[in-house]
């Protein structure tokens, strides 16, 4: 095992040093599908419109990074979409329905997400149940929970402070848009330059040899899992804010134009490489895509159709790259 030991650091090494790029193709395909909608729409170049992709690409953006760090660790997470709307909905519980300062429901949006996210690698790390079975189920559960405390309607009435997080605008910024790109400084760091993230893609590199070295493999992933919910429930407080409603139908289908964007930006389906820089490409695109689509008048049901089949391609050439590279 010692001999094996050089090989896998190597590994892991070169995905940090990866990671720090953004993919070329995630690039071409930004700027073509930019320059496809400009020629087909006469709004889609408008700085109001440019602005609107970069609002309803915040809340992708933060659930796509949380898909990040999961995927890249060789798990899965279904239930970000559900975890994002049950969020929104105990901040709005809070706030509306118990009365209490708004700070209390930021803080609830955050902790709904992450119990949720550690209870999901609790019965990953636990039950040794598989995480597509444990997140489809959560997805399931925090739905129906999330329609449970709201009695199945949307809670109105949000104070200012709360609303100001979605529809504040300094600088001209949209508030949401201040803090994907925050959040994606942070994360990127955490991902690229700490000992939390080498362990990370270690773990999808090699969850038997990231064992070897001494890493504590089912308490990290309970960190990540635990993470994964957390920026769920952020992505939850930024779509509730921009609303002024907690909605318990809100993020519906999200987690697969999330994990599509990470999968486009760079990101190993099965786990050994990841890329915040370009998953925040891969949300761009997403939500240029759904933009244009939306300016184009397309109904929301191909919207869905686009989307699958996007996810489809970008599984196809990231599986194509992987064995390009085993070749070389």
């Amino acid at each position: 095992m010692a001999s094996e030991q050089p090989g896998f650091w190597a590994r892991v090494q070169r995905a940090s040093v990866e990671r720090l790029h953004i993919r070329l193709e995630s690039l071409v395909v930004l700027l073509a599908l930019s320059t496809a909608m400009a020629l087909l729409s006469p709004y889609f170049l408008s700085l109001s419109n440019f602005l609107n992709i970069l609002l309803a690409t915040s809340t992708i953006g933060v659930l796509a990074i949380a898909a990040t760090f999961v995927i890249g660790s060789g798990g899965l997470d279904l239930s970000l979409g559900s975890v994002m709307g049950l969020a929104g909905v105990a901040g709005a519980f809070v706030a509306v329905n118990l009365g209490w300062p708004s700070v209390f429901a930021v803080i609830a949006c955050i902790l709904a997400g992450a119990i949720a996210g550690y209870i999901n690698g609790q019965l990953v790390t636990r039950a040794f149940v598989p995480a597509f079975i444990v997140t489809l189920g959560m997805l399931g559960l925090a739905r129906g929970l999330a329609l449970v405390i709201s009695q199945g309607r949307a809670i109105y009435g949000l104070p200012p402070e709360i609303v100001y997080i979605g529809q504040g605008r300094p600088f001209g910024i949209p508030m949401p848009v201040i803090i994907f790109v925050l959040t994606a400084i942070v994360a990127h760091a955490v991902l690229a330059y700490t000992r939390f993230g080498r362990h990370t893609l270690a773990l999808g590199d090699s969850e038997g040899a990231a064992r070897a070295a001494g890493i504590r493999v089912e308490h990290h992933r309970r960190i990540i899992y635990t993470l994964s919910g957390a920026l769920a429930g952020l992505a939850g407080l930024l779509f509730t804010a921009r609303v002024n409603a907690g909605d318990p139908t809100a993020g519906i289908n999200y987690e697969l134009t999330a994990i599509t964007a990470a999968i486009i930006g760079g990101t190993n389906l099965f786990g050994g490489r990841a890329s915040i820089l370009g998953t925040m490409i891969g949300a761009l695109i997403m939500g240029v895509l759904q933009n244009g689509l939306t300016l184009l008048a397309v109904q929301s049901y191909y919207q869905q159709m686009a989307i699958g089949a996007v996810l489809i391609l970008a599984v196809f050439i990231d599986q194509y790259q992987v064995r390009k590279e085993s070749r070389v």
